[in-house]
C-alpha cells in the first residue's frame, strides 16, 4: 500500500509540474504546416515558400511530399509555396471541383469579359410623333421624316446612331479579387515525428 501511494504521488507531482508552467515541447508531424504571427520560422521548420530542398538531406520529408510541389525527383523536391496564398483542403466537397495536393489556382485580380457580365438592356424613351427639335435636352427620341431611328414593329432600322452616343463604357481594368485578410507566416515542419496512416 505504501508503494502504491509513492507512485501515485510521483505521478501527480509530474502532472502538476507540466500544468504549472513547465509545458512539454509540442510534437509536430513531419510535413505539417504551422502558422504563426512571428517573423521567422522556428527551429525544425522552414518557410513554406516553394524552395527546392536536397532529397539526400531530407529523405523522410521527400517520401511524404514527393514532387507535387516541384523539384526534379532525382536530387531535389519542392516545398509548398504559401506566400500570398490561402491553403485549400484537397478532395472534392459536395458540388465543388475536385482538388489535389500541389494544385495551384486563383488570381489576385480579375478582368471581366463580356461573357461574364450579366445580360442587361436599357430602355429608350421615344415617341412615334415627328421630331420638332434638334436639341436633346428635355426631349425624347422621335421619328424623322427621312430616317427611322427606332421602330414599333419588327422592321429593321435604317439609321446608324452617332458613335459617341453608343460608345463602350468602362475602362477594361481588373478589379481586386481578394477577401479581407490578415497575413501570418506559414512554416513547414522539416524535423518532426513521421506520421503514420493509422
Amino acid at each position: 500500500m505504501k508503494h502504491f501511494w509513492k507512485k501515485t504521488a510521483a505521478t501527480a507531482a509530474g502532472l502538476f509540474a507540466l500544468a504549472g508552467g513547465q509545458a512539454a515541447a509540442q510534437e509536430f508531424y513531419l510535413g505539417q504546416i504551422i502558422w504563426g504571427g512571428w517573423n521567422f520560422c522556428p527551429r525544425g521548420t522552414a518557410t513554406a515558400n516553394g524552395a527546392l530542398l536536397s532529397i539526400s538531406q531530407n529523405q523522410a520529408l521527400f517520401s511524404l511530399l514527393g514532387t507535387q510541389y516541384g523539384g526534379d525527383g532525382r536530387t531535389t523536391f519542392g516545398l509548398p509555396d504559401l506566400q500570398g496564398r490561402m491553403a485549400m483542403g484537397q478532395g472534392n466537397g459536395a458540388g465543388l471541383t475536385p482538388r489535389r495536393e500541389g494544385e495551384e489556382g486563383g488570381s489576385e485580380t480579375e478582368t471581366l469579359t463580356e461573357a461574364q457580365i450579366p445580360s442587361h438592356d436599357h430602355d429608350l424613351k421615344a415617341t412615334t410623333a415627328l421630331g420638332n427639335t434638334n436639341n436633346p435636352n428635355g426631349a425624347a427620341q422621335a421619328n424623322g421624316r427621312t430616317a427611322r431611328v427606332y421602330s414599333t414593329s419588327a422592321q429593321p432600322l435604317n439609321t446608324t446612331m452617332n458613335g459617341e452616343s453608343v460608345a463602350d463604357a468602362g475602362g477594361s481594368q481588373s478589379h481586386n479579387n481578394l477577401p479581407p485578410y490578415t497575413v501570418v507566416r506559414a512554416c513547414i515542419v522539416t524535423v518532426g515525428t513521421f506520421p503514420s496512416r493509422n
